[in-house]
């Protein structure tokens, strides 16, 4: 079924408020750049964020090395862009001229649709409007995007999208005793709860735990609180915005992107709670019916 989505750049509070409504996960990218709304006859029917991940610039020279050197982040550009302007256009041509990030990607954040759209192919509709409006209004050579695995997605919206595909690579979450999905990155705090409950437990076994601090949970710990350790797959996958970028990926890259694409049979999961015991798993249950643990982030992102 064929759809006329109109495109829109929208406010992010209507953004936000759609996406902890209808998408699976409520915690929001760290950075946004762009909040593209998807109207059908004046109804927003679709939301989907461009941005970054935590680190963006980390991600990028992964992906294509050579580049390094080229490139700097948005925060960066932000102090220099006053200056810009007086550069000379010769030395913008020079090896030393360094480009924004906005310049080579923005990355999908989040992507939802309203439930009535979720059983036909308008997903890959809305991520052809978006590459149309990204090669209109946007310098960007590439729009990347990964498919979390880990919650059973090996992205078929982006296959049938055209996307080149590049690797699938292992990552960690913690699953709480309340079926969240916890990230280690926002774990600091657990981690210090973690460090001083082993403490607490060598005490009174009388013995001394010598470690000042973890960034890990413990086995014990885990088994204690009723949290599971999991591994599951990210599949990376980049979609040229013209010529030049295409060329780049082929020649450019440090990952070799083609159109053999992931399906259902290739995602795993391992329960790496105990190191000593990993275990391959059916996939997990993951919920955010009783979040607490991404609080933080999603309240952050509604006030």
């Amino acid at each position: 079924m064929k759809f006329d989505f109109e495109i829109k750049e929208i406010d992010k509070v209507d953004a936000i408020e759609f996406i902890q409504k209808y998408h699976y996960s409520p915690v929001m990218p760290t950075i946004n750049k762009y909040f593209l709304g998807f109207y059908l006859e004046d109804i927003l029917k679709g939301v989907l964020t461009l941005g970054w991940g935590t680190q963006p610039r980390h991600t990028f020279n992964k992906m294509f090395p050579s580049l390094k050197e080229e490139i700097f982040e948005e925060k960066e550009f932000a102090t220099l862009a006053p200056f810009l302007p007086e550069v000379e256009p010769e030395k913008k041509k020079s090896k030393d001229y360094k480009n924004p990030l906005t310049n080579y990607y923005l990355e999908i954040g989040k992507m939802c649709l309203s439930p009535d759209l979720n059983k036909t192919d308008a997903g890959s509709q809305i991520v052809s409007v978006t590459i149309r409006w990204m090669k209109e209004n946007t310098s960007c050579k590439f729009l990347y995007t990964m498919a979390d695995g880990i919650m059973g997605k090996c992205g078929y919206v982006y296959q049938a999208s055209n996307f080149y595909f590049g690797e699938k690579y292992w990552t960690d979450v913690y699953m709480m005793e309340n079926g969240e999905k916890f990230h280690p990155r926002s774990s600091s705090d657990i981690c210090q709860e973690n460090l001083d409950w082993e403490i607490a437990r060598a005490k009174s076994e009388n013995r001394v735990y010598d470690k000042q601090s973890i960034s890990w949970f413990t086995t014990d710990f885990m088994r204690e609180k009723g949290i599971k350790r999991i591994k599951g797959y990210m599949f990376r996958y980049i979609y040229p915005l013209n010529k030049k970028a295409k060329k780049l990926m082929k020649n450019g890259s440090a990952l070799k992107w083609t159109k053999e694409y992931p399906k259902d049979k290739d995602l795993e999961w391992l329960d790496v709670t105990d190191k000593k015991d990993r275990k391959l798993i059916d996939r997990p249950p993951f919920t955010f019916e009783t979040a607490k643990y991404n609080l933080k982030n999603i309240e952050a992102h509604r006030e």
